[in-house]
């Protein structure tokens, strides 16, 4: 009887509105779909990248406890609600955005004077309010990155003084959930169906999401098919009487120290190292050229140095 595991449906989309998707996949077999739901959702979580505030200068303040004359808001809540602003960030070198606001005025993303490198996806957030005479000047990094960082990491070196470092958020997701349901699928009634709910700050698209997050779990899974050649000498472990003994499986015929007769049997014979000496009988040995009842003990002496037998008969 042949047994083989039915592939899953490709991704179904249940429903999209606004900043939230809902996607199905169908015929996954009997727990592949609590499997495959937990490993999107990490994925998505941990490794879709995105952009974030990473530093802000503002003039005339020195630290994040500071406040402004004429702003209504502290800095420490200015630096909350520049946080709450969504990047689009076009390449991979950081880029630093401007603000200045002055008089009365009621301050949002969009006053800011972006590079062509950074969009805003949010420019109606509210940043501060300004009364009076006041005056604001703002500088801003923004930088790509994945998950959350904390600016410990962020700022290895020391910042310029009057140079706030912030933590950063940056990945593009705010919600991820996933439910998985029985359905039928030919006889049987126990195959999954798998349900994901992702939900976005609108930097990304849920369904974009979805598929780099399948992406990135394919090319991950790629990467670990098969086993590592070793560049050094691989050992080769032989059993004798029930021991294991190692070996260096490049080890030269002309390494053993050899007579120099056998050697050259030997490599007549097509023996070029120890791994393949030891996959030799001793009764195969004899029939080689110069190779009698005294070259087979020196061949097994040598062969004993390096923890290896010739081939049982």
């Amino acid at each position: 009887m042949e047994y083989h595991i039915t592939l899953p449906s490709k991704p179904r989309i249940v429903s999209e509105e606004g900043l939230q998707g809902v996607y199905e996949i169908d015929s996954l077999y009997p727990g592949y779909g609590h499997t495959l739901g937990n490993s999107l959702r990490r994925i998505i979580l941990s490794s879709l990248p995105g952009a974030a505030i990473t530093q802000v200068k503002i003039d005339g303040v020195a630290h994040e406890f500071a406040t402004v004359d004429g702003v209504r808001e502290t800095v420490m809540e200015m630096l909350l609600n520049l946080k709450r602003v969504h990047f689009v960030l076009h390449g991979d070198e950081p880029q630093t955005i401007a603000l200045v606001a002055k008089g009365t005025a009621e301050v949002a993303a969009k006053d800011f004077d972006l590079p062509s490198q950074v969009e805003i996806k949010n420019p109606e957030q509210h940043i501060c309010d300004l009364a009076g005479k006041a005056s604001l000047q703002l500088e801003a990094t923004i930088e790509r990155g994945l998950g959350y960082v904390p600016r410990e990491v962020l700022t290895k070196d020391k910042v310029d003084i009057g140079t706030i470092a912030l933590d950063a958020t940056f990945t593009p997701i705010r919600r991820v959930n996933y439910e998985v349901e029985n359905m039928r699928v030919g006889d049987r009634t126990d195959f999954n169906r798998l349900r994901i709910l992702i939900e976005t700050n609108g930097t990304i698209a849920p369904r974009v999401a979805l598929e780099q997050s399948i992406e990135t779990m394919i090319h991950q899974l790629k990467a670990i098919v098969g086993f590592q050649e070793s560049e050094t000498p691989s050992s080769t472990k032989t059993m004798e009487g029930g021991a294991f003994a190692t070996i260096a499986s490049k080890v030269k015929i002309a390494d053993l120290n050899l007579p120099p007769r056998v050697i050259a049997s030997l490599e007549d014979a097509g023996v070029k190292s120890a791994a393949g000496l030891a996959r030799k009988t001793a009764s195969a040995l004899k029939e080689l050229d110069g190779i009698g009842e005294k070259a087979i003990g020196e061949i097994s002496e040598a062969l004993a140095g390096h923890g290896l037998t010739l081939k049982s008969e």
